[in-house]
This record gives C-alpha cells, sequence and structure tokens, in this order.
C-alpha cells in the first residue's frame, strides 16, 4: 500500500505549459505517473506532446479537468504570485489532494489557502516549497527523482527536499511504501503528525523515519504524537545542530529564536518518545537499517 498517492491516482499539473512544469511533467510521465491533464487558461483546448508518443490536453480550470478525466491529483508549477488562486481554484473544484512545489510563495497566501481548505474541507495540500510525494511503483507527484529507491516497507517524511532525496538513496535496498517532503516553509499544509497517522494506519508500512529541522515546534508536537499513537518504530534527523541563533537557514522556517526551535531540544522532545535519533542523516540510516533488520529476523 502506500500514503495519499497510489496505482490509481490521476494526475493534472496546473502550471503545465510552463519550462517547469513541462520539464517535471516529462519526469512524472517517465516515471509512470498517470498525468491526464494540464491547466492553463490561456491554453485550454489545446495539447502537449510529450517523449514516448504521450500526448496530454490542456484544460482552462481544474473543475473542467476533473470532470474530463477524473482527477483527483493536483500538482502545482504555478510562480508565486499565481499559487494561491490557483491552489483556491483547486480547492473550490473538490480535488482530494494538491501538492503544492512552487517555492517563494507568501506566507500570508499559503495561511489564507490553507484556512480556506480547512474551512471548506476535503482536500489534502502537501507543501509549498516541496518536492512532493511518491509511492515508488506506483505514482510520482512532484520533483523526487523517481529512480533513487524503489518499493519498500519504509514510510519517510521529511521537511528537507535535498535529505528526503539522501535517506532514500541512504535505505533504496529497503525501498519506501511513500516519502513525503512537506516543505519547510513556516506555514504548510500536511505536516509530520498527517504522516505519521497515515504510515501507522497503512498496513504496508512497517517502520518510519522522519526528517525535520530547526525552528518552530512541529518537532516537538510530532513527538508527542508519536509517545501517544504510534507503536511502529520511528527514527529521527533533525538538520541545524550548527545553525546560528537568529539567521534563517535554507528553508523560509528554519530560524532559531532564543532557546526555542533548537536542535537539541527537538532531539530531546524525540528521544523522550522513544524515537532513535541519528546526528547525521547516515547515521539516520544506519539506525532504520538496525530496526529493519531486527523486523525481518522475526519469526511470524
Amino acid at each position: 500500500m502506500s500514503i495519499f498517492l497510489n496505482q490509481d491516482s490521476k494526475v493534472i499539473v496546473q502550471g503545465m505549459t510552463g519550462s517547469e512544469g513541462m520539464k517535471h511533467t516529462t519526469r512524472m510521465l517517465a516515471s509512470g505517473t498517470a498525468i491526464v491533464g494540464g491547466v492553463n487558461p490561456r491554453k485550454a483546448g489545446q495539447s502537449v506532446d510529450f517523449p514516448n508518443d504521450v500526448t496530454v490536453p490542456v484544460f482552462g480550470g481544474v473543475a473542467e479537468a476533473m470532470a474530463q478525466t477524473g482527477a483527483n491529483v493536483s500538482v502545482v508549477f504555478v510562480p508565486p504570485p499565481f499559487a494561491k488562486a490557483a491552489v483556491v481554484e483547486a480547492i473550490d473544484a473538490g480535488i482530494p489532494l494538491v501538492v503544492v512545489i512552487t517555492e517563494g510563495i507568501p506566507v500570508k497566501d499559503t495561511a489564507e489557502f490553507f484556512a480556506y481548505s480547512e474551512s471548506k474541507g476535503g482536500t489534502r495540500i502537501i507543501g509549498p516549497n516541496c518536492p512532493g510525494l511518491i509511492s515508488p511503483g506506483q505514482s510520482n507527484a512532484g520533483i523526487i527523482p523517481a529512480d533513487i529507491a524503489g518499493p519498500g516497507r519504509v514510510g519517510l517524511v521529511s521537511k528537507s527536499g535535498t535529505l528526503t532525496y539522501q535517506m532514500m538513496y541512504e535505505l533504496r535496498d529497503y525501498g519506501f511504501s511513500s516519502a513525503v517532503g512537506i516543505g519547510g516553509d513556516p506555514v504548510i499544509g500536511t505536516t509530520h503528525i498527517d504522516c505519521l497517522e497515515a504510515f501507522q494506519n497503512d498496513p504496508d508500512t512497517d517502520a518510519i523515519v522522519m526528517i525535520g529541522e530547526i525552528g518552530g515546534d512541529a518537532e516537538e508536537r510530532a513527538a508527542a504524537y508519536i509517545k501517544d499513537n504510534v507503536s511502529k518504530p520511528v527514527v529521527g534527523y533533525v538538520a541545524g545542530f550548527t545553525a546560528p541563533e537568529g539567521k534563517t537557514m535554507g528553508h523560509a522556517g528554519a530560524i532559531v529564536s532564543g532557546s526555542s526551535g533548537t536542535a537539541a531540544a527537538k532531539q530531546e522532545a524525540l528521544e523522550a518518545a522513544g524515537v532513535k535519533v541519528g546526528k547525521t542523516p547516515s547515521e539516520t540510516a544506519a539506525l532504520m537499517r538496525e530496526i529493519m533488520a531486527s523486523l525481518d529476523s522475526v519469526v511470524i
């Protein structure tokens, strides 16, 4: 199984005809994703040819694309000034999953479209400023390279795109049920906790890797959730142990203010919840290898 995305997912791409949209739609198609349409009001009624004789129609809006194709996932590559309107349109259309890849969306815009999705109900947002998610061998919605790792029984949730890729590579021989890059902006849709809950409920996920970073209290809240609700083994990594105080590091949300949001505090909270925390990504992968080896050795 997988979480949020599977072999039956039908994906549309908002902003498909732009340079980033074209590039990554090509990559998603190559990885087996069922791309059933693009959305661009100025190019409605046209179609775009991709390698391997694949032709994808372009629709004027999300509602039209859903009605014509049965799409249930949208991937957003719309530039920051127009991203909020694109996400609101997808929410209004009632699409179940919106994956917002766009970087640089104003936090006010994100807060508004996330609050709007909450008020409407029914649409899950992943991102923004994220690599998306992949269920290897089934579907890939976003920019995660599909050839890093195949299907398996490890679940991965990460704030960082590059650390998502590294962890998938480190554990490629075990494979993944799903890997979800939730993004590192101060306001995001789907959280660590949302993914932890989904992985806990997924019978084909045996263990979970959680990657966090400095700033905010998402990892501390995830630790409390794990302690009370997650019975599967979890290993963690927190990026930013050497980050200077008061300086934004990489993601807009990665900033330490005073004693709050430090990597040490997050590590302490996770370890108190029974999560083994690695000092580096490679050490974190080694901890997961130990867990998977012990699970494999259990006689059923």
